[in-house]
C-alpha cells in the first residue's frame, strides 16, 4: 500500500520531496530496497556513478512494472570525469546500466577546480538539449560555488549534507531564490541525530519516531527541500514515508534548529578543494 507524500513543484516539475538514498546499497540490499521502495510508493529514486549500483537500480526499477515516467531519477557524474567527451561517454554507460533513454536529474558530483565547470557543465548541459537528461544539478557545493556554477549552466538543483547537526541557510536562502530543489542528503546524520535527547523526547511528544521527526523538520524548512534517507529495509523504508504524517510546531522546529553544530558527517575526497 503507497503512502502519500509531499511533492515539490520546481519549476513546473513535480518532485516527491521524500526519495529513496542508495548511497552505499549493494548486492540484494539495493536491488530489493529499491523494489520494495517503489512498491510502498516512493517516485524519487537517488544514485550515482560512484555508488556502483545504478545497474541495480536500473533492474530495479524495470523489475517493478512502473512506468519509468512516473520516477524522478537522479544519478551524478564522478570525479573522474574531466572533459565534455568523458562525461557523455560516462552518461552514456549510466544511462545503460540504468536501463532507461534518460534521467530526470544528472548531478555534477563534487566541486573539481572552478576551471573544469564549464566544459563539463556545458556537456551536461547538451544532454539536456538531446533529451538524454531533463535537469542539472551540483552536489557538495558552497554558496560561493554555487553562485558562480549559475553562471555557467541552467542548474535545477543542489545536493548537500543536510541535518539537525549542520545547517545550511546560505544555500537555502540561494534554493529560494532561484527558484532551485535543495536536496539533503544523509538527513539523519548517518543515524547520530537518532539518538539526541531533543528529538527522541519530541518523538514521544509527537507519537512518531526519531526518524520521522527529523525528516518531517527538514521537510518543513523549505518548499524547496527534499531528503534522500537511505533505508535497508521494509521498515525502514516505510518510516521514513510515515514523516508525511507528523506535526512539529514552531517550539520543536526551534528546538532541533538550536542543536546546528556544523558538524559535517561526511568528509570530502580531498581537501584543498573543499570550503567550509
Amino acid at each position: 500500500m503507497s503512502t502519500p507524500q509531499p511533492i515539490r513543484d520546481i519549476r513546473g516539475t513535480s518532485v516527491p520531496a521524500i526519495g529513496y538514498g542508495t548511497w552505499e546499497l549493494e548486492g540484494d540490499d539495493c536491488f530489493t530496497g529499491v523494489l520494495t521502495g517503489l512498491e510502498l510508493g516512493y517516485r524519487h529514486i537517488d544514485t550515482a556513478q560512484a555508488y556502483g549500483n545504478e545497474e541495480l537500480v536500473g533492474a530495479a526499477i524495470t523489475a517493478s512494472g512502473i512506468d519509468r515516467s512516473e520516477v524522478f531519477l537522479t544519478t551524478k557524474v564522478w570525479n573522474e570525469h574531466l572533459s565534455a567527451e568523458s562525461v557523455k561517454a560516462s552518461v552514456g554507460t549510466s544511462l545503460s546500466k540504468l536501463q532507461t533513454d534518460y534521467v530526470d536529474l544528472l548531478v555534477l558530483h563534487w566541486p573539481l577546480d572552478e576551471e573544469t565547470w564549464p566544459a563539463r557543465l556545458g556537456a551536461m548541459a547538451d544532454l539536456v538539449e538531446h533529451g538524454a537528461v531533463r535537469h542539472l544539478g551540483v552536489s557538495n557545493f558552497t554558496p560561493p560555488q554555487l553562485e558562480r556554477a549559475l553562471d555557467v549552466a541552467p542548474i535545477f538543483n543542489v545536493q548537500v549534507e543536510h541535518h539537525p547537526y549542520l545547517a545550511q541557510p546560505g544555500l537555502l536562502e540561494l534554493a529560494a531564490k532561484h527558484d532551485l530543489l535543495f536536496t539533503a542528503y544523509s538527513p539523519l546524520a548517518r543515524g547520530e541525530a537518532l539518538h539526541d535527547p531533543v528529538i527522541t523526547g519530541i518523538a514521544e511528544a509527537r507519537d512518531a519516531t526519531p526518524v520521522q521527526v527529523v525528516l518531517r523538520w527538514l521537510l518543513d524548512e523549505s518548499e524547496h527541500l527534499a531528503v534522500i534517507p537511505k533505508a535497508t529495509g521494509r521498515e525502514h523504508a516505510e518510516d521514513n514515508l510515515g514523516a508525511a504524517n507528523v506535526y512539529l510546531d514552531e517550539a520543536d522546529r526551534e528546538a532541533i534548529a538550536a542543536l546546528d553544530r556544523n558538524e559535517r558527517q561526511v568528509d570530502p575526497p580531498w581537501a584543498p578543494a573543499w570550503e567550509r
